[in-house]
């Protein structure tokens, strides 16, 4: 077994790497003058199960090496090449929902399958259907139960999962269910796709009884953070005495740090698939829970071709 990993989030493939014990493969990128990538193993990976580790969150040159990275395995002989992907790139638009638009997630898939890989290890899907757009294995992580216990300290009959919109609800239900909480969720209209200034959706009502309670916000992406703080801002007027949040992906792009900062989370907790930004590093407002131990065991298990069912529970 061989693990490498891409420029996109080296510490995670380090951490991954040491709870496999295994050292990190050696591997020489470099740029030419344009900014294009070339790769080159140092290590022999003839005949290798070759795991790459690579994000795919913005900028896009973090998808166009790992293709590059996994061409280069191919060519190199590998046995095998398992794409580790702890954020999926592009899943957002994932549906032809208007006239002329693109199905990027399907497009991911093809040029994935198309630089030879052999397998996919992924974590949260915006959707989880997207794993039929390949032709290949998926297999698809969560990161619930690293949540769960995390947020197990506070669970109880006062506690309340909430959804941020309708698509979430099969989340939200799953923490309610193994937190023994209840359950609601929010009913929002969106005016534009998405807007880094954060005005990109707008809470109209909650479902479910939320007066008195702990609320627990459970979201898979926090990107301009728009719908998440004014989801909390709704359920303090309708009574919440307290609300915090979680979220596996966290793009916090444009001014959503700072529209967190200031929407008084008790706690904001988010996964490590992506690196944090540095402003949102330096904030201190978020608590970062490591993914690596979930992923290690299941490259583990993928080589030696054991079973991942028992990470699902």
């Amino acid at each position: 077994m061989k693990l490498f990993s891409g420029s996109a989030h080296p510490a995670l493939a380090d951490s991954i790497a040491g709870y496999l014990e295994l050292p990190a493969g050696a591997i020489d990128r470099r740029r030419f003058s344009d900014g294009e990538f070339w790769v080159k193993y140092q290590d022999n990976i003839r005949g290798s199960d070759v795991f790459l580790v690579q994000p795919t969150h913005p900028p896009a040159e973090n998808l166009i090496e790992l293709l590059i990275m996994a061409d280069a395995a191919r060519r190199s002989s590998a046995a095998r090449i398992t794409a580790v992907i702890p954020y999926f790139g592009y899943a957002r638009q994932d549906r032809k929902d208007q006239p002329r638009v693109a199905i990027t997630a399907r497009l991911m898939a093809n040029l994935i399958e198309a630089a030879t890989v052999d397998r996919v290890l992924t974590m949260d899907l915006h959707t989880p259907q997207l794993q039929g757009f390949f032709n290949i294995p998926v297999d698809h992580l969560y990161s619930s139960g690293i949540f769960i216990d995390h947020f197990r300290r506070i669970a109880g009959d006062n506690l309340v999962v909430i959804s941020p919109d309708v698509g979430g609800i099969a989340l939200a239900r799953a923490y309610a269910q193994r937190l023994g909480a209840g359950l609601a969720f929010i009913d929002k209209r969106r005016s534009r796709p998405n807007d880094a200034k954060g005005y990109d959706s707008e809470v109209m009502n909650v479902i479910g009884e939320v007066e008195g309670r702990v609320a627990l916000i459970i979201d898979d992406i926090v990107d301009t953070a728009g719908t998440i703080c004014k989801a909390a801002q709704k359920l303090r007027d309708l009574g919440c005495t307290a609300v915090h949040a979680a979220c596996t992906h966290p793009l916090l792009s444009g001014r959503a740090v700072e529209k967190i900062s200031d929407a008084g989370f008790e706690q904001f907790v988010v996964s490590d698939t992506i690196p944090l930004k540095d402003n949102a590093r330096e904030s201190g407002i978020f608590t970062v829970l490591s993914v690596a131990g979930l992923f290690g065991e299941a490259i583990k298990r993928i080589h030696v071709g054991e079973s991942l069912s028992v990470l699902f529970t």
